[in-house]
């Protein structure tokens, strides 16, 4: 496999960063032996499902890919971690402050984010925690057929170094189905075993 081979975004995907930071990036992955997979579907709004979530070391591989691939993907995150000085760096690498205890939930907020912009890549864990989980969260899934945007799973896969990156899926309205279909992609890639 090409560790070097980084695809590219289509036009009407949200970018972010430069030459400089994209080459750092890469320079990082590659030096920790990580490379890419697949591509990322020309598109203007969409969630990313990313998975399996294991470690704390998930954010920076993670944020490393988004530079490198120069995507601009934001995240929600708990509203407790935007205070300063975390605050700001969280809010600049794409972090949006969620309250989990505001009448409205989650779902609603974020379906409320999608309809306020007309660019949006959002990415979100499936297993909602870094612990080991039998069934995943279906906020995820409700957010995209409520938004009517496509789901797009990312698979970090540590035992490979690999970052892959899957097609487009368009929610039928079949949860089980649906839910069974996204998870046979994650199905061989494993997660980061913290000591």
């Amino acid at each position: 496999m090409n560790r070097d081979n980084v695809p590219d975004l289509g036009k009407s995907t949200p970018r972010r960063g430069n030459v400089i930071s994209a080459a750092l990036a890469r320079w990082f992955l590659g030096g920790l032996g990580w490379g890419f997979a697949g591509e990322i579907p020309d598109v203007s709004r969409a969630v990313i499902i990313v998975a399996p979530h294991t470690s704390n070391v998930d954010f920076f591989v993670g944020v490393a890919a988004m530079f490198a691939l120069g995507l601009r993907v934001e995240f929600l995150g708990k509203h407790t971690l935007f205070f300063w000085p975390l605050g700001p760096v969280m809010r600049w690498l794409g972090g949006i402050p969620v309250n989990r205890h505001v009448a409205a939930g989650v779902v609603d907020q974020t379906v409320r984010l999608f309809a306020n912009r007309k660019r949006m890549i959002l990415a979100l864990a499936p297993e909602g925690t870094r612990k080991s989980v039998e069934r995943w969260k279906t906020g995820f899934y409700f957010v995209a057929r409520e938004a009517r945007v496509p789901i797009v799973p990312v698979a970090v896969d540590y035992r490979r170094r690999l970052i892959r990156l899957g097609g487009r899926f368009d929610p039928t309205g079949e949860l089980g189905e649906d839910l069974r279909f996204l998870k046979a992609f994650f199905a061989d890639a494993e997660g980061r075993r913290d000591p």
